[in-house]
């Protein structure tokens, strides 16, 4: 995105800087003047802005896909504003429906608190602890009450609610829609109100929650905060966005030779997104690398260079290190100098293919069922990593397969 700044406002070098940082990467800032004359006055007056993100703890490990956002803050926090990170154990109870074609099961008080007791231990291996705010949802969620949740159900109407895809979709399709759906994005507005947030940031898929906060903050009589939204990172596949249900993911707290692994098994097209979403070099120094690679640098080295930056962060330098030189090791002594090389298709409309039917078709298993057998039993490897997950799918790309100690095969999918 390109830096859009009012010519009203004493716009500075830091006000410029911190934009770039805002924009880096980022799909959507909602207004761009907005979030310009918010830096203005924070600057002038010496008062840090409030940054709001919020997950709910549906799952109890978080992935690298979760850090795009998670970067973003911890580089406006690292320009000295108030970072929020809240997690949504009321808004949890209800269930997000965004993005979802059937209502989605609400999590049981139970299974949130065993969740989020390791989300903070984990954002906080991006951010600043010393700096954070961290806060739950159920601190005014659970003070609402019925009349509370009435009078603020009465400042959204259900035509603007209907206004959003899947929403819409799934009423124009005759898909059921529960009436405490509509819940969730008036819920998670409200917490811009509880927080009096400055900016929020999301994924993409939460623009229109997003834009509810801005809304409920005007009609509760507040500056209305801006919407930052930042792209969904694709996983492994390069195709599906990141997910532990599609078995594309790197945790951030995986051990470090699988997480330097697994950077590596990444396609030489799918590593440049990532460096913009996930590294913190320049994106002059990532033009600069970009630029050697098509000038006739081995894309290799670029990738290395990802792979350590990100083991290095979630571990140390030193586990870094060893990481690249196991993986060396295992490249050099376990893959043959010759190995046969099979082209097979994905699946209908390019469709990743999942690994069971990927053994079979490329001869290394009998059928699906003695793949998967084969995977219970550690004996499949993918780039030298032992794949563990029955449901992977594979996207394009090329990929050294392995079965046992002796059956290799370099499959090609496309």
């Amino acid at each position: 995105m390109n830096p859009v700044l009012p010519s009203n406002d004493p716009v500075t070098d830091r006000v410029q800087e911190a934009l770039a940082v805002t924009l880096r990467g980022c799909e959507e800032l909602i207004p761009q003047d907005g979030w310009v004359k918010k830096l203005v006055r924070s600057e002038a007056t010496g008062e840090p802005l409030r940054i709001k993100l919020g997950l709910d703890p549906t799952a109890p490990d978080i992935h690298i896909g979760h850090t795009v956002v998670l970067n973003k803050l911890r580089h406006l926090q690292d320009l000295g504003h108030t970072v929020i990170f809240l997690i949504g154990d009321f808004t949890s109870l209800i269930g997000d429906p965004s993005g979802r074609n059937s209502t989605r099961p609400p999590l049981t008080r139970e299974q949130i608190e065993v969740n989020a007791q390791t989300y903070y231990r984990q954002a906080s291996m991006v951010l600043d602890p010393g700096k954070t705010e961290i806060r739950y949802n159920s601190e005014w969620g659970d003070k609402l009450g019925s009349r509370g949740m009435i009078e603020l159900a009465a400042k959204y109407t259900v035509a603007r609610m209907m206004e959003r895809n899947d929403f819409s979709d799934r009423f124009k399709a005759g898909t059921p829609i529960s009436v405490h759906e509509f819940l969730y994005p008036l819920m998670q507005g409200y917490d811009s109100v509880a927080l009096k947030s400055d900016l929020e940031l999301g994924g993409t898929d939460q623009k229109f929650n997003l834009l509810v906060g801005r809304h409920l903050q005007a009609e509760y009589g507040q500056e209305p905060q801006c919407v930052l939204t930042m792209p969904l990172l694709e996983g492994l596949d390069g195709i599906e966005k990141m997910s532990k249900s599609k078995g594309n993911y790197i945790g951030i707290s995986e051990d470090a030779n699988t997480m330097f692994a697994k950077v590596l098994s990444i396609s030489d097209v799918l590593m440049w997104r990532w460096y913009t979403l996930l590294s913190f070099q320049s994106e002059a120094d990532i033009a600069a690398l970009k630029a050697q690679v098509q000038a006739g640098r081995n894309p290799k080295d670029a990738k290395v260079a990802l792979a350590k930056e990100i083991t290095t962060r979630f571990h140390n330098a030193a586990a870094a290190d060893a990481a690249q030189q196991d993986f060396s090791n295992r490249s050099r002594g376990g893959v043959p100098d010759e190995i046969n090389e099979i082209a097979l298709p994905l699946g209908a409309g390019g469709a990743p293919l999942a690994i069971g039917a990927l053994l079979k078709m490329a001869g290394l298993a009998a059928s699906s069922g003695e793949g998967n057998r084969l995977i219970d039993g550690a004996g499949v490897r993918i780039d030298s990593i032992v794949i563990s997950d029955k449901g992977l799918k594979l996207g394009a790309g090329s990929y050294v397969v392995q079965v046992g100690k002796r059956k290799f095969a370099r499959v090609t999918l496309g």
